[in-house]
């Protein structure tokens, strides 16, 4: 039975860090590295180091620069293209560490676990940002960001107590993130879209025909003169360039 219960714990933490870095990884860290300190968790020999002082100082640090960036509008959008390059990797890491010492196989199978978790929580908030900045107003900015902040806490804190109900909310997650991320980006490749035709880059709508006026044009000649009048089918008494002159 405690075996078992390794074994959970052990999945429960390496899904988990993944998870909760691609949302906010300084936060994670933080709440390991004190889990840690405090005794609250016996850390993998390979997260051990989370608990260092100044690890933890570090973390909290960029969680508080974090923190107000994360709640403007704009900025956010930007400091998630920016943490792309650091979040997914740094999950990816932590997720191998999670392990403990293992096999090199196993380590590698961890992070590739983690780092997955970590893009699939990186790319669902990045995307559900860019929507929410669609709104001029900035609380559904700081709604959501807060949200956030108490979903990686509260997250840790059920993987921590009880990771047999973690991995089954990571399941759920799992599930949203495939149903949901196809339609979000969707909405925004036809906002995008939307915005480049109102600057003159593409047409609002791609499937709009041509302008007004361009299905009636006639082609120019070969040799750059003017294409010949029709004959008056008419009756009418102009002369007609058939006619003899």
């Amino acid at each position: 039975m405690d075996a078992y219960q390794g074994i959970v714990s052990t999945i429960a933490l390496t899904m988990g860090v993944g998870w909760a870095s691609g949302i906010n990884l300084y936060a994670a860290i933080f709440v390991l590295g004190f889990a840690g300190a405090t005794g609250n968790m016996a850390l993998p020999p390979g997260l051990t180091v989370l608990q260092d002082p100044l690890v933890m100082g570090a973390a909290a640090l960029m969680y508080m620069v974090e923190f107000f960036a994360d709640k403007t509008p704009g900025v956010d959008s930007g400091w998630d293209s920016i943490h792309t390059f650091i979040r997914i990797p740094a999950g990816a890491l932590l997720a191998a560490g999670a392990v403990g010492e293992v096999t090199p196989a196993l380590e590698i199978a961890a992070g590739i676990l983690g780092g997955s978790m970590a893009g699939a929580s990186h790319l669902t908030k990045s995307s559900s940002r860019l929507l929410i900045n669609t709104s001029p107003e900035p609380f559904s900015n700081w709604g959501a960001s807060i949200g956030e902040d108490l979903m990686v806490l509260g997250g840790l804190w059920t993987m921590l107590n009880y990771p047999l109900v973690f991995l089954c909310l990571m399941v759920v997650f799992i599930g949203l993130v495939i149903w949901l991320l196809p339609k979000m980006w969707r909405v925004l490749a036809a906002i995008f879209r939307r915005i480049g035709g109102w600057l003159g880059f593409t047409r609002a709508n791609p499937d709009d025909g041509p302008p007004p006026g361009i299905l009636n044009a006639e082609p120019p000649m070969p040799d750059g003169g003017s294409r010949p009048e029709a004959p008056d089918k008419g009756g009418g008494s102009g002369p007609s360039r058939l006619d003899p002159p």
